[in-house]
């Protein structure tokens, strides 16, 4: 899928492509300088990495017959184009010799997260650009480590990453192509919002960042071109869905909308979109009264901050690939029409979203559950919903089951 980019990376892999490595029968990525690599367990996205690796590191290990997509007698092909107009190949076939062009491939360094407890870095790396960064890395590790050799703290290792890569943006590390597996491993929620950002200034710096992760916090909508969703299909391997960057006039709104809490939704199987905070207050329980949970389906319940936003998550979900179903107040009683403003509101949503995915409420939310009166929705919604025997009315609990439907499609 070709991508046009407002924010492209300025120097490392332009466009790579692997073919017949691991789950990777044949798929092409086209990084920006900052690239998540976000999907569920198995779907490949250490698979892709370890191929970028593959071409670009002299001392990554030699394939063996269960790297071959399709066993002992597979063609492994990896190439990338560069940001300089050099292209890079490497082929390994049983029975001949690998063939290698990697003369002038960028400096690679990998993080591997079998390695985030111990000594941080792969291998060994020697001289360049990399080698400068490993050496800062590995200090920050001693540095965390007690003279007996014992860590200070089971996150000492994270932390000394951490660290590292705050020391290589002082320094002035440029020139290395970063992959990192699940830079949030052993990290608070705070380290890990700070460590996303020293990735970003790192590869402002001059170098490409390309991670996988399971965590909201490296993840920024604002950015979707640094996006790649990762999935795999049977009959085709692992697959690479990159989506269009969002239009200029919409960054500054989606990156005041969007918390770690709503880019849950990149880690989603489905998503429910919502007006606000007590229907996300009350779905989990209308999902419990219909014997379902809704974090064991990897559903996100997404609050929108009111219904004028709703169009902005929806074209989201769309842009990414995320199944949705949207609930939404009707505001206008039975009978009646919704003022004009509301009205042309309504029709929007209904229009993106398409009416088999779209539960209007009417007149809305707290009518439909039952929460007439003023103030402490909330508070009266967590006692509405909570309780022995809990009547689901009817729309909110085909809103569960058609997002119940979409996840486990």
């Amino acid at each position: 899928m070709k991508v046009s980019r407002a924010v492209i990376a300025r120097f490392g892999i332009e466009r790579l492509r692997v073919r017949g490595f691991r789950s990777v029968r044949d798929a092409t990525l086209r990084p920006a300088s900052v690239c998540a690599l976000v999907g569920e367990a198995n779907a490949g996205k250490s698979n892709l990495l370890a191929a970028v690796r593959a071409l670009l590191d002299p001392a990554a290990p030699t394939l063996a017959d269960e790297d071959r997509a399709r066993g002992g007698d597979a063609v492994v092909r990896i190439e990338a184009d560069i940001f300089d107009g050099e292209s890079l190949v490497f082929e390994d076939a049983p029975g001949r010799d690998v063939a290698v062009s990697r003369a002038e491939a960028p400096s690679v360094l990998f993080l591997p997260a079998a390695l985030r407890s111990e000594s941080v870095v792969a291998a060994p790396v020697e001289g360049g650009a990399a080698g400068q960064a490993a050496g800062i890395l590995r200090a920050a590790f001693a540095a965390q480590v007690a003279p007996h050799g014992r860590d200070r703290s089971a996150t000492a290792p994270a932390l000394s990453f951490l660290q590292g890569i705050e020391s290589c943006c002082a320094s002035g590390v440029s020139g290395v192509v970063l992959l990192v597996e699940e830079p949030e491993l052993y990290l608070r929620p705070h380290a890990q919002r700070y460590l996303y950002r020293l990735l970003r200034r790192f590869a402002d710096g001059g170098n490409q960042v390309i991670y996988s992760t399971h965590a909201p916090a490296f993840l920024n909508v604002a950015r979707l071109e640094e996006l790649a969703l990762i999935e795999h299909h049977p009959s085709d391997g692992t697959m690479i869905v990159q989506p269009e960057p969002l239009p200029a006039t919409k960054d500054f709104r989606a990156l005041s909308e969007f918390d770690t809490e709503r880019s849950e939704l990149f880690l989603a199987r489905a998503a429910l979109l919502v007006e606000g905070r007590t229907e996300k207050l009350v779905f989990p329980f209308v999902f419990e009264a219909l014997g379902r949970d809704p974090d064991q389906e990897a559903i996100s319940i997404v609050e929108c901050g009111g219904k004028g936003n709703l169009p902005l998550f929806i074209r989201i979900c769309q842009a990414t690939g995320i199944p949705h179903v949207v609930v939404h107040d009707r505001d206008a009683e039975p009978g009646r029409e919704p003022i004009p403003g509301e009205h042309e509101r309504n029709e929007l949503i209904g229009q993106l979203a398409g009416p088999e995915r779209t539960i209007v409420l009417e007149p809305d939310f707290e009518g439909v559950a039952g929460l007439r009166g003023h103030g402490h929705k909330p508070a009266r919604a967590l006692e509405r919903f909570t309780g022995p025997r809990v009547d689901v009315p009817e729309p909110l609990a085909r809103a569960a089951e058609l997002v119940l439907s979409l996840a486990r499609d």
